[in-house]
């Protein structure tokens, strides 16, 4: 298999350096807002766009998802009982195929219930550094909500009942978020959980690489 016919849904790219973007990603409606900034293959697919979004911010990846971009969804193939909108699959489509010049918005909506709403913002686009792994973990602030909380209502009542000792709430929650601590982030766990896409990322290179290579290919 030559390098330009890698499969949309292999998390590799077949180019000797790897043209990486920065990736920014908000929760919409916190207050402080929740944000993270990764730099990411262009060559992923949107599927691994989405493993990715789930580690950086802290979710559990138990719900439903969808991205939108151009007014087109992507996500996972839904079957037509749903009533959904139509959708591309995202681990046919690659990130670099949906990206403009200079600057491209995605949607990103978790847990349809709850309606996690984030804002990605996808910009400076260029070649990777050789010694650097990707994904690559740049930042953030405030750790993401606990899943099943409610939605936005429901993640400030937590923080409320949370911060007074007085609120009618406040044994139950502390007892439930035991250990909590809503202004940090899990860093070492995050940055674990990216290094293993970077690793399979890594070998799936590797694989290509070799093949392209093997003149009895």
């Amino acid at each position: 298999m030559s390098p330009s016919k890698v499969p949309a849904n292999d998390t590799s790219a077949a180019d000797s350096v790897n043209q990486i973007c920065t990736v920014r990603i908000e929760l919409l409606d916190t207050d402080p807002l929740i944000w993270r900034e990764v730099e990411v293959p262009t060559s992923i697919t949107l599927k691994v766009l989405h493993d990715i979004v789930q580690i950086t911010m802290g979710w559990l990846d138990q719900h439903l998802w969808e991205f939108t971009i151009d007014k087109k969804i992507y996500g996972l193939p839904m079957d037509e009982d749903w009533g959904s909108a139509p959708r591309t699959e995202a681990i046919k489509v690659r990130l670099r195929d949906v990206l403009k010049p200079r600057k491209t918005n995605i949607d990103y909506l978790y847990d349809i219930g709850d309606s996690w709403q984030h804002c990605i913002t996808v910009t400076k686009i260029r070649h990777g550094l050789h010694d650097v792994s990707y994904p690559h973990y740049v930042g953030g602030e405030w750790d993401c909500p606990p899943d099943d909380c409610g939605g936005i209502p429901g993640y400030y009542h937590l923080l409320d009942a949370l911060a007074d000792p007085e609120h009618p709430d406040h044994a139950r929650v502390a007892e439930y978020l035991e250990g909590w601590n809503p202004k940090k982030i899990d860093e070492f766990s995050l940055r674990i959980a990216l290094g293993r896409i970077a690793s399979r990322r890594n070998a799936a290179r590797t694989r290509i690489l070799k093949t392209s290579h093997d003149p009895s290919k």
